[in-house]
């Protein structure tokens, strides 16, 4: 079955051009369109699409405030959010991603990476792209906005091992790249991101690279 795709932004134009973009693609259908995140909400609820495309900042509800409805806890089955940025809004994505977002892409990506995030998150993935989140993080980690702080205790439920596979999580490597960093099979590392997202209670891979450099487990610029 196609993936269902909303496009949410406030310039016509754009959303024309990345339904042109998405709709040549067999294996995903646009259902529906917004210009605002009241709007989003309307059709999130009325189009049930897969993956939501949201733009941050837009007239009578911002892209933020859209994606903590859309995401936010109790909902069955709730859509994925791809969050559309450029780097001047990079504190709102950010806040983004806290709401719940599973990733987010520049609004000049070429086209094939826009069909490819789009495919990611509908497969459950977070889009952390390391030339970009990691640059995001590392600018924004020692004064991410406000909310609710995690609690670092919480990184002692964590093994050593699984606190290894989190700090390279938060760097934007995939599986097989830890795998291959820890000299371990990919199953054995999806079992292990499996563990720390239960353990401490978060979403997705996107939410445990903004944990760890809330916690101060990864700082800023290491390695």
């Amino acid at each position: 079955m196609a993936i269902r795709v909303l496009l949410v932004d406030d310039q016509p134009l754009l959303r024309t051009g990345f339904r042109m973009i998405l709709e040549a693609e067999q294996d995903i259908a646009v259902v529906g369109e917004a210009g605002d995140g009241l709007q989003a909400l309307d059709q999130v609820r009325a189009l049930q699409p897969d993956v939501v495309l949201m733009d941050i900042r837009m007239p009578r509800m911002d892209g933020v405030e859209a994606t903590r409805q859309i995401t936010g806890p109790g909902r069955d089955g709730p859509a994925k959010v791809l969050v559309l940025t450029t780097f001047d809004l990079d504190e709102y994505v950010v806040e983004a991603l806290r709401a719940g977002a599973s990733g987010f892409l520049l609004k000049d990506a070429p086209a094939n990476e826009l069909v490819q995030a789009i495919r990611v998150v509908a497969n459950g993935e977070a889009m952390l792209a390391p030339s970009i989140t990691r640059r995001l993080l590392d600018k924004y980690a020692t004064h991410l906005p406000s909310g609710e702080e995690p609690v670092p205790d919480t990184l002692h439920t964590l093994t050593d091992r699984e606190v290894e596979v989190l700090k390279l999580v938060a760097r934007g490597l995939s599986n097989a790249e830890i795998a291959a960093d820890l000299f371990v099979s990919e199953t054995t590392v999806k079992t292990h991101v499996g563990h720390v997202l239960t353990k401490l209670g978060l979403r997705d891979r996107v939410q445990a690279a903004v944990y760890a450099y809330e916690s101060g487990l990864v700082r800023p610029g290491a390695q």
